[in-house]
């Protein structure tokens, strides 16, 4: 008998020590294991390399790897689908950009995932405000006066953009509504064709990222008029914001954090600010700006009105325009 009991003290008291331990692992601390930081678009892009930039210096601060993955299609939708299928345990983040989190749901039929109900938003990594261009021989000098001569000119001016649907595109047809002014709109595979064909006259203006044409601005082949976030960029401050003189206009094709619906609390709040600790150090600063970026590092909750501000006004410009992709 006592050996019986023997037997069952210590079966007893192993099975004991398994549930502890599986406590105690339920428990570990976040992170205990590699982090998969999905990038929605194509591998050695601009997306990529901010990953990078952010991912190794979460890294540093959370002492586990930051595992880059490429799934790029359907103008990012595939990565970002991923990712709200994946498990909320923080170990698969999505690389957001306002592409698929905020101007696909607007002109695409059929989403599959709904932005606000599948993701829980961590932080607006950058912002990127597009530059408002506008050829040298048209006598425009602000937006005040460039309103005015489109108005003079209405349907003659054309604007280029790097594609349907893109920032660039929707920031023509956001011109178009807070403006007054009625353009052509003219779409390019690509900026560099924009950029050409505008210093070869055939484009009268256009809404492009300010990396991409900075040459041409400091050669002054081309003129700013304004920037298109709702304050000035570090990248140009003496350039003013277009909402300034027209207010509510805003372009901002941000990139962000967000991980899947239903991912804890503390796991949110401890990327959020392990990111904008990240978005001080003085040498992530230098290489946003070398991408036409300002750093941001906002509250969850900053970035959550942010998705709804642009799901809003980006719905509002596809349906007056009717811009639609199956």
């Amino acid at each position: 008998m006592k050996n019986r009991m023997s037997e069952r003290s210590r079966r007893l008291c192993l099975a004991f020590v398994l549930f502890a331990f599986a406590v105690t692992a339920s428990a570990q601390a976040y992170p205990h294991k590699p982090i998969k930081l999905i990038n929605p678009w194509t591998p050695a892009g601009p997306a990529e390399l901010l990953a990078r930039i952010i991912g190794v210096r979460l890294q540093e601060s959370l002492g586990q790897p930051f595992v880059i993955e490429n799934k790029p299609g359907a103008n990012g939708t595939i990565g970002a689908t991923f990712v709200a299928k994946s498990a909320p345990d923080g170990y698969t983040i999505l690389f957001s950009h306002v592409g698929p989190m905020a101007i696909s749901p607007a002109v695409v039929k059929q989403m599959p995932y709904d932005t606000l109900k599948d993701f829980e938003p961590i932080t607006q990594v950058a912002a990127g405000a597009l530059v408002l261009l506008v050829r040298n021989d048209i006598p425009a000098n602000n937006l005040k006066e460039l309103v005015a001569y489109g108005k003079a000119n209405q349907g003659k001016m054309s604007c280029g953009s790097v594609g349907p649907a893109s920032t660039s595109h929707l920031a023509c047809e956001l011109f178009h509504m807070l403006g007054g002014v009625s353009t052509i709109h003219v779409p390019y595979k690509g900026s560099a064709p924009v950029i050409t064909d505008m210093l070869g006259g055939q484009i009268s203006i256009s809404f492009l990222n300010i990396a991409g044409v900075k040459p041409q601005l400091d050669a002054k082949q081309i003129r700013a008029v304004a920037v298109t976030t709702l304050r000035r960029s570090a990248v140009l401050p003496d350039l003013p914001a277009m909402n300034e003189s027209m207010p509510g206009f805003e372009v901002n094709s941000w990139y962000g954090m967000m991980a899947p619906a239903g991912t804890p609390k503390e796991i949110v709040q401890l990327l959020q600010r392990e990111t904008a600790n990240a978005l001080r150090l003085p040498d992530v600063v230098d290489r946003l700006k070398q991408f036409g970026l300002d750093p941001v590092g906002n509250t969850p909750e900053e970035h959550a009105a942010q998705l709804r501000a642009d799901l809003e006004r980006w719905g509002k410009v596809a349906r007056a325009a009717k811009i639609k992709i199956d």
